[in-house]
């Protein structure tokens, strides 16, 4: 069966706005984008209407919940979203025979290792947030064994709230911040990501068969406070960056302190070439300072 109705779920989110940026070069995939008031998930009892009055060829679930440090409070909806709907979402693609892909977290680790995770690396998190993408990695897979799971980091886009955008405006409103500076990952430029996840469908559409967990990031590996320093650069701000450790700047939810994701599967299976962060962010901020 080739692929060419696509249903999305999470059409506001980074991603969702990427795919959408993104599709418009590849008229070959009739691309269905839902937002929250479509598809909320929320309530997985409503999905299977909703997609069999559809009738997709794949599902791509962008949607999670994602305010890591108040999932330490609103456990029951972050566990919903994250893995209840995850695996209802893949029994219905399995219901149907059509891929699914869906998108987990760095913070499934716990951030003790001193070389990039590896896929098949176990999971351990130290957050909650992380315990529910884990969860619903666990129940995706055993809900459908074709599930494609694509793990992430330090997610950052021209559109909705991310660290880049956060710096740019704290750096025009203040003449110094404190940036952590022990915490190291990939930063990763959804639109890169969406490009990446499209290839996959082009992929499977000539006949290869791509499942299981892969991890997508920009290449290279840094600091919060040596992302933000490389902000700061691009977009020529002048305002005085000061690097902190964890323990003086201490949130709800604790972070691992290493979370690089190693790629090197996604590169070699789906031959995708990644760039680095720091291009991708260059393009990025320029981007947000056009508009």
């Amino acid at each position: 069966m080739s692929i060419h109705k696509i249903l999305v779920t999470g059409a506001n989110g980074q991603l969702g706005w990427e795919l959408a940026q993104a599709a418009v070069a590849f008229p070959e995939f009739e691309f269905i984008f839902l937002d929250r008031t479509t598809l909320d998930l929320a309530k997985p009892e409503s999905f299977e209407t909703i997609i069999k009055q559809i009738a997709p060829n794949a599902i791509i679930n962008t949607a999670a919940y994602t305010a890591v440090d108040k999932a330490e409070v609103e456990k029951e909806l972050a566990y919903t979203v994250n893995a209840l709907a995850v695996q209802e979402l893949a029994r219905i693609s399995k219901v149907l025979a059509i891929p699914f892909i869906t998108y987990s977290t760095d913070y499934v680790f716990n951030g003790n290792a001193t070389s990039p995770y590896l896929t098949d690396m176990p999971v351990d998190p130290v957050n909650y947030y992380g315990a529910t993408k884990a969860g619903g990695e666990q129940m995706a897979m055993d809900a459908n064994e074709n599930t494609i799971i694509i793990r992430t980091s330090w997610v950052f886009s021209t559109h909705g709230n991310n660290f880049v955008k956060t710096m740019m405006r704290l750096m025009k409103e203040r003449a110094s911040l404190s940036i952590v500076g022990d915490q190291k990952g990939r930063p990763t430029y959804a639109k890169d990501l969406a490009l990446a996840t499209i290839h996959i469908l082009v992929a499977i559409n000539k006949g290869q068969v791509i499942k299981g967990i892969y991890h997508y990031a920009n290449t290279g590996e840094t600091t919060w406070f040596g992302f933000a320093q490389k902000i700061k650069e691009i977009a020529g701000l002048t305002c005085e960056l000061k690097s902190i450790n964890t323990i003086d700047f201490p949130t709800p939810a604790k972070r691992p302190a290493y979370s690089v994701l190693d790629t090197n599967k996604i590169e070699s299976h789906i031959s995708v070439t990644i760039p680095s962060w720091e291009v991708a962010l260059l393009e990025c901020i320029t981007q947000i300072v056009k508009s």
